[in-house]
Protein backbone atom coordinates (compact mmCIF):
# COMPACT_ATOMS: atom_id res chain seq x y z
CA UNK A 1 0.00 0.00 0.00
CA UNK A 2 1.23 3.49 -0.86
CA UNK A 3 -0.14 6.27 1.34
CA UNK A 4 0.30 10.04 1.00
CA UNK A 5 0.21 12.08 4.21
CA UNK A 6 -0.71 15.75 3.86
CA UNK A 7 0.40 17.92 6.78
CA UNK A 8 1.02 21.62 7.33
CA UNK A 9 4.56 21.08 8.62
CA UNK A 10 6.91 18.26 9.59
CA UNK A 11 8.93 20.54 11.86
CA UNK A 12 8.98 18.90 15.33
CA UNK A 13 8.82 22.33 16.96
CA UNK A 14 5.09 22.27 16.16
CA UNK A 15 4.47 19.33 18.46
CA UNK A 16 3.10 15.81 18.36
CA UNK A 17 1.61 15.38 14.84
CA UNK A 18 4.98 15.81 13.13
CA UNK A 19 6.74 13.41 15.50
CA UNK A 20 3.86 10.94 15.31
CA UNK A 21 4.04 10.97 11.52
CA UNK A 22 7.78 10.38 11.62
CA UNK A 23 7.21 7.34 13.82
CA UNK A 24 4.35 6.12 11.63
CA UNK A 25 6.29 6.12 8.37
CA UNK A 26 9.02 4.02 9.96
CA UNK A 27 6.53 1.54 11.42
CA UNK A 28 4.51 1.08 8.23
CA UNK A 29 7.72 0.59 6.30
CA UNK A 30 8.55 -2.35 8.55
CA UNK A 31 5.16 -3.83 7.60
CA UNK A 32 5.94 -3.60 3.88
CA UNK A 33 3.99 -0.43 3.08
CA UNK A 34 5.16 2.99 1.90
CA UNK A 35 4.18 6.39 3.23
CA UNK A 36 5.11 9.66 1.55
CA UNK A 37 4.52 13.18 2.80
CA UNK A 38 3.22 16.38 1.25
CA UNK A 39 4.03 19.42 3.36
CA UNK A 40 3.95 23.19 3.10
CA UNK A 41 7.45 23.59 4.53
CA UNK A 42 10.24 24.99 2.40
CA UNK A 43 12.01 22.27 0.37
CA UNK A 44 15.39 23.22 1.85
CA UNK A 45 14.15 23.23 5.47
CA UNK A 46 16.17 20.85 7.68
CA UNK A 47 13.00 19.15 8.89
CA UNK A 48 12.19 18.25 5.27
CA UNK A 49 15.69 17.19 4.32
CA UNK A 50 15.98 14.97 7.40
CA UNK A 51 12.48 13.46 7.32
CA UNK A 52 12.71 9.65 7.00
CA UNK A 53 10.31 9.32 4.04
CA UNK A 54 9.93 10.82 0.56
CA UNK A 55 8.72 14.36 1.26
CA UNK A 56 7.23 16.77 -1.26
CA UNK A 57 7.52 20.34 0.03
CA UNK A 58 5.47 23.10 -1.61
CA UNK A 59 6.29 25.96 0.75
CA UNK A 60 7.11 28.10 2.39
CA UNK A 61 3.73 29.75 2.91
CA UNK A 62 3.31 33.06 4.68
CA UNK A 63 -0.11 32.72 6.31
CA UNK A 64 -1.18 30.64 9.28
CA UNK A 65 -4.03 29.24 7.19
CA UNK A 66 -1.45 27.80 4.82
CA UNK A 67 -2.98 28.71 1.48
CA UNK A 68 -0.75 27.96 -1.46
CA UNK A 69 -1.81 28.10 -5.08
CA UNK A 70 0.17 25.02 -6.06
CA UNK A 71 -1.36 22.56 -3.58
CA UNK A 72 -4.65 21.77 -5.32
CA UNK A 73 -3.08 21.28 -8.78
CA UNK A 74 -0.40 19.04 -7.24
CA UNK A 75 -3.04 16.86 -5.59
CA UNK A 76 -5.10 16.58 -8.76
CA UNK A 77 -2.03 15.61 -10.77
CA UNK A 78 -0.51 13.12 -8.34
CA UNK A 79 -3.35 11.66 -6.24
CA UNK A 80 -3.72 8.67 -8.56
CA UNK A 81 -0.15 7.66 -7.70
CA UNK A 82 -1.37 6.68 -4.21
CA UNK A 83 -3.76 4.15 -2.75
CA UNK A 84 -4.99 6.54 -0.06
CA UNK A 85 -4.41 10.03 1.34
CA UNK A 86 -4.32 10.91 5.03
CA UNK A 87 -4.87 14.50 6.17
CA UNK A 88 -3.24 15.56 9.44
CA UNK A 89 -4.89 18.39 11.37
CA UNK A 90 -7.83 20.72 10.88
CA UNK A 91 -8.61 24.41 10.30
CA UNK A 92 -6.09 24.91 7.52
CA UNK A 93 -6.10 24.97 3.76
CA UNK A 94 -4.45 21.60 3.16
CA UNK A 95 -7.52 19.75 4.44
CA UNK A 96 -9.89 21.71 2.21
CA UNK A 97 -7.59 21.18 -0.78
CA UNK A 98 -7.64 17.41 -0.26
CA UNK A 99 -11.44 17.51 -0.06
CA UNK A 100 -11.67 19.53 -3.28
CA UNK A 101 -9.29 17.24 -5.12
CA UNK A 102 -10.52 13.84 -3.93
CA UNK A 103 -14.18 13.97 -2.84
CA UNK A 104 -16.21 11.39 -4.67
CA UNK A 105 -13.16 10.10 -6.53
CA UNK A 106 -11.48 6.69 -6.57
CA UNK A 107 -8.68 7.61 -4.14
CA UNK A 108 -10.07 7.63 -0.58
CA UNK A 109 -8.95 10.15 1.98
CA UNK A 110 -8.89 9.94 5.78
CA UNK A 111 -8.49 12.64 8.43
CA UNK A 112 -6.56 12.70 11.70
CA UNK A 113 -7.97 15.62 13.78
CA UNK A 114 -5.09 15.25 16.28
CA UNK A 115 -7.25 16.58 19.11
CA UNK A 116 -8.31 19.73 17.27
CA UNK A 117 -12.01 19.00 17.88
CA UNK A 118 -11.62 18.95 21.65
CA UNK A 119 -14.24 21.18 23.36
CA UNK A 120 -11.53 22.59 25.64
CA UNK A 121 -10.51 24.98 22.88
CA UNK A 122 -14.04 26.36 22.75
CA UNK A 123 -13.89 27.18 26.44
CA UNK A 124 -10.31 28.46 26.48
CA UNK A 125 -10.45 30.58 23.31
CA UNK A 126 -14.07 31.67 22.72
CA UNK A 127 -13.19 34.26 20.08
CA UNK A 128 -11.15 31.77 18.08
CA UNK A 129 -14.05 29.34 18.42
CA UNK A 130 -16.35 31.85 16.72
CA UNK A 131 -14.00 31.93 13.73
CA UNK A 132 -13.76 28.15 13.75
CA UNK A 133 -17.55 27.89 13.85
CA UNK A 134 -17.77 29.92 10.66
CA UNK A 135 -15.07 27.84 8.98
CA UNK A 136 -16.82 24.68 10.23
CA UNK A 137 -20.04 25.73 8.50
CA UNK A 138 -18.27 26.77 5.29
CA UNK A 139 -15.74 23.98 4.88
CA UNK A 140 -14.47 21.79 7.72
CA UNK A 141 -17.63 19.80 8.41
CA UNK A 142 -17.67 18.74 4.76
CA UNK A 143 -14.03 17.71 4.89
CA UNK A 144 -14.82 15.39 7.79
CA UNK A 145 -18.21 14.24 6.49
CA UNK A 146 -16.80 13.09 3.15
CA UNK A 147 -13.71 11.38 4.56
CA UNK A 148 -13.86 7.60 4.41
CA UNK A 149 -13.01 7.65 8.11
CA UNK A 150 -11.99 10.16 10.75
CA UNK A 151 -9.05 8.67 12.64
CA UNK A 152 -8.81 9.11 16.40
CA UNK A 153 -5.88 8.24 18.60
CA UNK A 154 -7.96 7.33 21.66
CA UNK A 155 -11.57 6.54 22.59
CA UNK A 156 -11.61 9.66 24.74
CA UNK A 157 -10.67 11.85 21.77
CA UNK A 158 -13.50 10.37 19.70
CA UNK A 159 -16.01 10.92 22.51
CA UNK A 160 -15.01 14.54 23.08
CA UNK A 161 -14.91 15.41 19.37
CA UNK A 162 -18.63 14.82 19.03
CA UNK A 163 -19.42 17.53 21.60
CA UNK A 164 -17.95 20.62 19.94
CA UNK A 165 -19.91 21.48 16.78
CA UNK A 166 -23.36 20.96 15.36
CA UNK A 167 -23.87 19.05 12.12
CA UNK A 168 -21.19 16.61 13.21
CA UNK A 169 -21.48 13.67 10.83
CA UNK A 170 -18.39 11.47 10.57
CA UNK A 171 -17.35 7.85 10.28
CA UNK A 172 -15.14 7.54 13.39
CA UNK A 173 -12.38 4.99 13.76
CA UNK A 174 -10.08 4.69 16.78
CA UNK A 175 -6.74 3.53 15.43
CA UNK A 176 -4.52 4.57 18.33
CA UNK A 177 -1.05 6.02 18.10
CA UNK A 178 2.33 5.27 19.54
CA UNK A 179 6.10 5.43 19.38
CA UNK A 180 8.87 3.03 18.47
CA UNK A 181 12.20 3.24 20.24
CA UNK A 182 15.23 3.51 17.99
CA UNK A 183 18.91 3.00 18.70
CA UNK A 184 19.26 6.48 20.24
CA UNK A 185 16.83 5.56 23.01
CA UNK A 186 18.59 2.32 23.85
CA UNK A 187 22.04 3.88 24.22
CA UNK A 188 20.89 7.03 26.03
CA UNK A 189 22.68 7.77 29.28
CA UNK A 190 21.53 9.49 32.45
CA UNK A 191 25.16 10.41 33.05
CA UNK A 192 25.26 12.26 29.72
CA UNK A 193 22.29 14.36 30.77
CA UNK A 194 23.88 15.18 34.12
CA UNK A 195 27.09 16.17 32.35
CA UNK A 196 25.16 18.49 30.02
CA UNK A 197 23.10 19.97 32.89
CA UNK A 198 25.25 19.83 36.06
CA UNK A 199 22.53 21.30 38.28
CA UNK A 200 20.61 18.01 37.94
CA UNK A 201 23.48 15.86 39.20
CA UNK A 202 22.37 13.62 42.08
CA UNK A 203 18.80 14.99 42.06
CA UNK A 204 15.43 13.28 41.86
CA UNK A 205 14.35 14.60 38.48
CA UNK A 206 10.77 15.47 37.61
CA UNK A 207 10.71 15.90 33.83
CA UNK A 208 8.35 18.03 31.77
CA UNK A 209 8.92 17.44 28.06
CA UNK A 210 6.84 19.40 25.57
CA UNK A 211 6.06 22.81 24.12
CA UNK A 212 5.90 25.62 26.67
CA UNK A 213 2.30 26.43 25.84
CA UNK A 214 -0.45 27.63 28.20
CA UNK A 215 -2.52 24.49 27.65
CA UNK A 216 0.31 22.29 28.97
CA UNK A 217 -0.17 23.46 32.57
CA UNK A 218 3.44 24.46 33.20
CA UNK A 219 2.30 27.11 35.67
CA UNK A 220 0.42 24.49 37.68
CA UNK A 221 3.46 22.24 37.68
CA UNK A 222 5.77 24.94 39.03
CA UNK A 223 3.35 25.88 41.80
CA UNK A 224 2.82 22.24 42.76
CA UNK A 225 6.56 21.54 42.54
CA UNK A 226 7.24 24.35 45.02
CA UNK A 227 4.95 22.59 47.49
CA UNK A 228 6.55 19.21 46.84
CA UNK A 229 10.01 20.65 47.54
CA UNK A 230 8.93 21.18 51.14
CA UNK A 231 8.54 17.39 51.40
CA UNK A 232 11.62 16.40 49.40
CA UNK A 233 14.37 19.02 48.88
CA UNK A 234 16.30 16.70 46.53
CA UNK A 235 13.69 17.16 43.80
CA UNK A 236 14.70 19.00 40.64
CA UNK A 237 12.29 20.03 37.90
CA UNK A 238 13.48 19.93 34.28
CA UNK A 239 11.34 21.95 31.87
CA UNK A 240 12.40 20.70 28.43
CA UNK A 241 10.71 22.18 25.38
CA UNK A 242 10.53 25.11 23.00
CA UNK A 243 8.71 28.33 23.86
CA UNK A 244 5.69 28.94 21.65
CA UNK A 245 6.95 32.53 21.05
CA UNK A 246 4.30 34.07 23.27
CA UNK A 247 6.58 34.56 26.26
CA UNK A 248 5.44 31.50 28.18
CA UNK A 249 8.96 30.57 29.29
CA UNK A 250 9.61 34.06 30.62
CA UNK A 251 6.39 33.86 32.62
CA UNK A 252 7.31 30.47 34.07
CA UNK A 253 10.80 31.66 34.98
CA UNK A 254 9.30 34.71 36.70
CA UNK A 255 6.95 32.47 38.67
CA UNK A 256 9.84 30.28 39.80
CA UNK A 257 11.72 33.40 40.93
CA UNK A 258 8.73 34.66 42.93
CA UNK A 259 8.47 31.28 44.63
CA UNK A 260 12.19 31.25 45.40
CA UNK A 261 12.83 27.94 43.62
CA UNK A 262 14.85 29.08 40.60
CA UNK A 263 17.85 26.95 41.57
CA UNK A 264 15.61 23.86 41.66
CA UNK A 265 14.41 24.24 38.05
CA UNK A 266 16.34 23.83 34.81
CA UNK A 267 14.94 25.12 31.52
CA UNK A 268 16.72 23.30 28.71
CA UNK A 269 14.88 24.51 25.62
CA UNK A 270 13.91 21.92 23.05
CA UNK A 271 15.67 18.57 23.35
CA UNK A 272 15.93 16.17 20.42
CA UNK A 273 17.76 12.97 19.60
CA UNK A 274 20.31 11.78 22.15
CA UNK A 275 19.62 14.73 24.44
CA UNK A 276 15.90 13.95 24.69
CA UNK A 277 16.39 10.26 25.38
CA UNK A 278 19.11 11.02 27.94
CA UNK A 279 16.70 13.33 29.76
CA UNK A 280 14.14 10.52 29.91
CA UNK A 281 16.81 8.10 31.11
CA UNK A 282 17.73 10.49 33.91
CA UNK A 283 14.15 11.21 34.98
CA UNK A 284 12.61 9.59 38.01
CA UNK A 285 9.11 10.58 36.93
CA UNK A 286 7.44 12.47 34.07
CA UNK A 287 4.88 15.24 34.69
CA UNK A 288 2.30 16.79 32.36
CA UNK A 289 -0.69 18.51 34.03
CA UNK A 290 -2.13 19.51 30.65
CA UNK A 291 -5.52 21.16 30.25
CA UNK A 292 -5.93 19.38 26.91
CA UNK A 293 -3.82 16.65 25.39
CA UNK A 294 -5.04 14.58 22.50
CA UNK A 295 -2.54 11.76 22.93
CA UNK A 296 0.77 12.88 24.32
CA UNK A 297 3.70 11.52 22.33
CA UNK A 298 6.08 12.55 25.12
CA UNK A 299 3.93 10.73 27.69
CA UNK A 300 4.24 7.52 25.69
CA UNK A 301 7.97 8.04 25.16
CA UNK A 302 8.32 8.25 28.95
CA UNK A 303 6.37 5.03 29.43
CA UNK A 304 8.48 3.28 26.80
CA UNK A 305 11.62 4.27 28.72
CA UNK A 306 10.18 2.94 31.97
CA UNK A 307 9.40 6.36 33.44
CA UNK A 308 6.08 6.54 35.34
CA UNK A 309 3.91 9.53 34.50
CA UNK A 310 2.03 12.09 36.57
CA UNK A 311 -0.65 13.57 34.33
CA UNK A 312 -4.01 15.28 34.34
CA UNK A 313 -7.23 13.55 33.41
CA UNK A 314 -7.33 15.80 30.35
CA UNK A 315 -4.62 13.70 28.71
CA UNK A 316 -6.80 11.42 26.62
CA UNK A 317 -4.86 8.21 27.37
CA UNK A 318 -4.99 8.64 31.16
CA UNK A 319 -7.36 5.72 31.69
CA UNK A 320 -5.04 3.18 30.08
CA UNK A 321 -2.16 4.49 32.18
CA UNK A 322 -4.03 4.37 35.48
CA UNK A 323 -5.44 0.91 34.74
CA UNK A 324 -1.89 -0.41 34.31
CA UNK A 325 -0.59 1.36 37.45
CA UNK A 326 1.92 3.12 35.19
CA UNK A 327 1.32 6.52 36.79
CA UNK A 328 -1.20 8.76 38.51
CA UNK A 329 -3.85 11.08 37.06
CA UNK A 330 -5.83 13.84 38.74
CA UNK A 331 -7.65 17.01 37.68
CA UNK A 332 -5.89 19.78 35.74
CA UNK A 333 -5.84 22.04 38.79
CA UNK A 334 -3.25 23.03 41.36
CA UNK A 335 -4.83 20.62 43.83
CA UNK A 336 -4.71 17.78 41.31
CA UNK A 337 -1.14 18.48 40.25
CA UNK A 338 -0.01 18.73 43.86
CA UNK A 339 -1.80 15.46 44.63
CA UNK A 340 -0.02 13.40 41.97
CA UNK A 341 3.38 14.70 43.08
CA UNK A 342 2.62 13.89 46.70
CA UNK A 343 1.34 10.43 45.78
CA UNK A 344 4.60 9.77 43.98
CA UNK A 345 6.71 10.98 46.89
CA UNK A 346 4.74 8.78 49.28
CA UNK A 347 5.82 5.59 47.46
CA UNK A 348 8.67 3.48 48.75
CA UNK A 349 11.58 2.52 46.51
CA UNK A 350 10.25 -0.96 45.74
CA UNK A 351 6.88 0.38 44.64
CA UNK A 352 8.50 3.03 42.46
CA UNK A 353 10.60 0.31 40.81
CA UNK A 354 7.52 -1.82 40.20
CA UNK A 355 5.76 1.13 38.63
CA UNK A 356 8.67 1.58 36.22
CA UNK A 357 8.14 -2.00 35.04
CA UNK A 358 4.41 -1.38 34.70
CA UNK A 359 5.10 1.72 32.61
CA UNK A 360 6.96 -0.41 30.06
CA UNK A 361 4.16 -2.97 30.10
CA UNK A 362 1.55 -0.28 29.47
CA UNK A 363 3.54 1.01 26.50
CA UNK A 364 4.00 -2.43 24.98
CA UNK A 365 0.33 -3.31 25.26
CA UNK A 366 -1.28 -0.06 24.13
CA UNK A 367 1.16 2.35 22.53
CA UNK A 368 3.76 0.53 20.44
CA UNK A 369 3.80 2.23 17.04
CA UNK A 370 3.94 -1.00 15.06
CA UNK A 371 0.57 -2.04 16.48
CA UNK A 372 -0.86 1.42 15.77
CA UNK A 373 0.47 1.34 12.21
CA UNK A 374 -1.12 -2.05 11.67
CA UNK A 375 -4.48 -0.71 12.89
CA UNK A 376 -4.14 2.24 10.49
CA UNK A 377 -3.46 -0.05 7.54
CA UNK A 378 -6.34 -2.33 8.56
CA UNK A 379 -8.65 0.71 8.67
CA UNK A 380 -7.63 1.95 5.22
CA UNK A 381 -7.53 -1.40 3.43
CA UNK A 382 -11.29 -2.13 3.22
CA UNK A 383 -11.78 1.11 1.28
CA UNK A 384 -9.33 0.10 -1.44
CA UNK A 385 -11.28 -1.95 -3.95
CA UNK A 386 -8.20 -2.71 -6.05
CA UNK A 387 -6.13 -4.16 -3.20
CA UNK A 388 -6.62 -7.52 -1.47
CA UNK A 389 -7.56 -7.27 2.22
Amino acid sequence: MRVLNVIRSVDPVHGGPAEGLRQSVLATRSLGHTEEVLTLDAPEAPCVVEFPAPTHALGPVATQYGYTRGLLPWLREHAADYDAVVVHGLWQYHGRAVWQALRGGPVPYFVYPHGMLDPWFRQAYPLKHLKKSLYWALAERRVLRDARAVLFTAEEESRLAAQTFRSYVVNPSVVGYGVALGAEAHVASAAAFAQAWPATQGKRIVLFLGRLHPKKGGDLLIDAFARALQLEPRLHLVMAGPDDKSGVRAGLEAKAARLGITEHITFTGMLTGDAKWSALRAAEVFALPSHQENFGIAVVEALAMGVPVLISDKVNIWREIVQHDAGFAESDTLAGTTAVLRRWLALDADTRHQMRLQAVGCYQRHFHMTAAARRLIDTIAPHLCHLPL
